[in-house]
């Protein structure tokens, strides 16, 4: 059982980062709104339709669990999208995986108050060769080059999408308490759809619609059912069995799948840092988890 929420979180990761690939090959026919709006749009249909397959549909929401839902899709789904189509603007992409690689980092430091996590030394100590595996493997071994360049608003509003991120997934620890994984995950989908339209809609998603390529469709058909439902839908069921630190560790991995898709999809350079960033995230990751088993035992 274990071994299965460990695949499952290492594919999400993969999942994640070839969303990198299938933004790229989608971001110079649609605009950032109207391509973030299909991809949740397909993520939604997709979601409802297995939901009702498996869990005989989509419960109701108690009043009381409102506003949980509301923020897990105004944080995980649009003020996520937003901010990092802002910062991408001005950003680097490898100097905006760094800062997403800090991810894990919050996340645990949260959970140790928020449903009192234990962090010892182990556990640190993996966190930190994770980002560090991260960090190298994006910077092509050259991390102090980050240090060349000062922080802008596109760093901040990147900064941002660590924070949308966080906030949805403790949240989301928290609403699991009531809703399944996938039931928690439709919900943000769909409160993330209802805020984005207005926004694509505005930027004329009625009149590019109709122009999308088919490649364009399959990245984005990738982005709804690889990069949001099952990718999801698999961290969320992580979180639930191992809980957030933990889960959130296997974010590190993103950045590197990112590049070793680039390489094997695009054309993109890989070097001997990329090997050697993965091996420390491996690292990290096991770290984590073993120490975090041990402490339960």
């Amino acid at each position: 059982m274990l071994l299965t929420t460990y695949l499952k979180l290492l594919c999400a990761s993969l999942f994640w980062g070839g969303t990198f690939v299938a933004g790229r090959v989608i971001s110079a026919e649609l605009p950032p709104f109207s391509a973030a709006f299909l991809r949740f749009a397909i993520a939604s249909i997709s979601l409802l339709i297995l939901i009702r397959l498996f869990e005989g549909g989509l419960p109701r929401l108690r009043r009381t669990q409102l506003p949980t839902v509301l923020i897990l899709g105004m944080s995980g789904i649009f003020a996520y999208n937003v901010l990092f189509f802002t910062g991408l603007q001005t950003v680097e992409a490898g100097r905006a995986a760094v800062i997403v690689a800090t991810n894990p980092i919050f996340i645990a430091l949260l959970a140790v108050p928020l449903f009192g996590e234990h962090l010892g030394p182990a556990r640190l100590t993996g966190i930190g060769l994770s980002v560090c595996g991260a960090i190298l493997a994006i910077t092509g071994g050259r991390p102090w080059d980050l240090l060349h360049q000062a922080v802008s608003w596109g760093d901040l509003a990147i900064f941002g999408c660590v924070a949308s991120w966080v906030v949805y997934l403790l949240v989301g620890k928290v609403m699991m308490h009531d809703l399944s994984p996938q039931a928690a995950v439709t919900w943000s989908c769909l409160v993330g759809v209802a805020a984005l339209l207005p926004f694509s809609l505005a930027e004329g998603l009625l009149d590019q619609i109709g122009w999308i390529s088919w490649t364009r469709w399959a990245a984005l058909f990738y982005l709804g059912i690889f990069g949001t439902v099952l990718g999801f839908t698999w961290f969320y069921q992580g979180v639930k069995a191992i809980g957030p630190s933990r889960a959130a560790v296997f974010i590190n991995f993103v950045p590197v799948w990112a590049i070793l898709l680039g390489f094997l999809l695009l054309g993109e350079t890989m070097n001997i840092s990329l090997l050697l960033g993965a091996a420390l995230v491996g690292t990290g990751v096991y770290l984590t988890n073993r120490a975090g088993i041990q402490s339960r035992k």
